[in-house]
């Protein structure tokens, strides 16, 4: 069987027995609203700094033995400070969060009782779902979890060889995994929620159904919407979406041979995927020990200092008419005529006066015009200056005419987008 035949038999059983109603309508609404997530990868694997799980498809008995064996006995996170993981990511703009429960390894973080591979039997002997859970609801930041139903120890077990999502392995092809699958769901429900949102890593079968049982208002994304991987579309999709990025080139912790994005590079992401009316769930990876990176730590402190300014822009908007046009990605607040225009790759030097001109966006005789941010009245140390942002609107476009006066950075340069604020806007002619 070719590729393209096996997936789309795959694609077609997995249709077959979904027999979900999908999303609550207003539900993907609260979701498009959260805007940034955090996607939280962890498991004993962070003790070798490898990819998480898929390093065991092609493994011979040796090293599989040593996951099974060795890993769980060294896995001892004594700076694991879930309190501190949460206060970072509120600080970072994070609304909403995804923690992977299990992987494909089958290793599970969290106390069950459907197999003794799980954290409660490692030296550190803590449910580390549950602590995470908790501190990030102390800080109003939603919980949610990422399962894989595709379970590679089950499957070795049952006498399998591993692949990767074909029909000998998936769930619906092996009963025993389903129900195995099913109790770990309940399990989690049951034990840890509420939880919001749900990425099934794997066909989840009759899983969903599972899910909006336990808590009709659950948000599921992968399997029920387009979930890119390290990609964004070229255009507005109209429906939720979510995309997915790591910070480096892992989603695992990786010790060495990593290279990150830079936190303009993600808070750029960040805005296009809000422009094409995604959400982006961004990526930590925490260490051996339980500690996020430091690299990674630093990018989620730029992300925060982005969103302390211009979050409006960010949380509760829906795409424009167009995503972007040259040098601009647009957003729109919900349900209103307000549109935030992005000035995208073209560092603004502090108290510089700039014109720009926006021909996809249209002002009306009512429109307020304004950098996010700012108030527009006041540059430091210079009260005498004239800070007033002005426009005017003709048959070549809107054009705007600024001056940048906010500071995050004491050297006063910002090498991050600057955003315009529109009110009553229109499309133009």
């Amino acid at each position: 069987m070719t590729t393209k035949k096996r997936k789309e038999t795959i694609d077609i059983t997995i249709k077959i027995l979904d027999k979900s109603d999908g999303n609550r309508p207003e539900r993907e609404e609260w979701f498009l609203d959260q805007g940034l997530g955090l996607f939280i990868h962890w498991s004993i694997d962070s003790i070798l700094g490898s990819v998480i799980s898929h390093w065991m498809i092609g493994a011979d008995k040796e090293q599989l033995r040593k996951l099974y064996e060795e890993l769980p006995s060294q896995f001892y996170p004594y700076r694991f400070n879930p309190d501190d993981w949460a206060r970072l990511a509120k600080t970072a703009g994070i609304r909403y969060s995804l923690f992977t429960t299990k992987h494909h390894a089958g290793f599970c973080m969290y106390d069950t009782k459907t197999t003794d591979f799980n954290i409660m039997n490692t030296p550190f002997g803590k449910d580390v779902t549950k602590d995470i859970m908790n501190s990030f609801r102390a800080v109003g930041i939603s919980t949610g979890i990422y399962f894989s139903p595709l379970d590679f120890t089950w499957l070795l077990n049952a006498g399998k060889e591993l692949h990767f999502m074909t029909p000998e392995v998936i769930p619906v092809n092996n009963p025993g995994l389903m129900e195995y699958n099913e109790a770990q769901i309940r399990e989690l429900f049951e034990n840890y929620g509420p939880i919001e949102t749900v990425f099934f890593d794997g066909p989840p079968a009759n899983l969903k159904d599972i899910v909006w049982e336990l808590n009709p208002d659950a948000v599921i994304s992968r399997s029920e919407m387009p979930t890119p991987e390290i990609r964004l579309p070229e255009d507005i999709i109209d429906e939720p979406w979510e995309a997915c990025y790591f910070m480096g080139n892992s989603w695992n912790y990786k010790a060495t041979n990593e290279e990150y994005r830079s936190g303009t590079d993600i808070i750029n992401l960040l805005i296009e995927t809000r422009a094409k009316g995604g959400n982006l769930v961004i990526n930590i990876s925490p260490n051996h020990y339980g500690e996020i990176p430091y690299e990674q730590e630093r990018i989620l402190q730029e992300i925060g200092l982005f969103m302390f300014f211009c979050d409006e822009a960010i949380y509760e908007v829906r795409p424009w008419h167009v995503p972007q046009e040259e040098g601009f990605f647009f957003t729109r607040k919900k349900n209103t005529d307000t549109v935030y225009a992005f000035v995208m790759n073209d560092p603004w030097p502090h108290a510089e006066r700039r014109t720009y001109t926006i021909k996809n966006v249209a002002a009306t005789k009512i429109s307020k015009i304004e950098i996010v941010g700012q108030s527009g009245k006041v540059w430091e140390h210079h009260p005498e200056a004239d800070n007033e942002t002005r426009w005017t609107q003709d048959e070549n476009g809107l054009h705007i005419d600024a001056r940048r006066t906010f500071r995050p950075y004491s050297s006063r340069n910002w090498p991050n987008p600057i955003v315009f604020r529109i009110t009553n806007a229109k499309k133009p002619k």
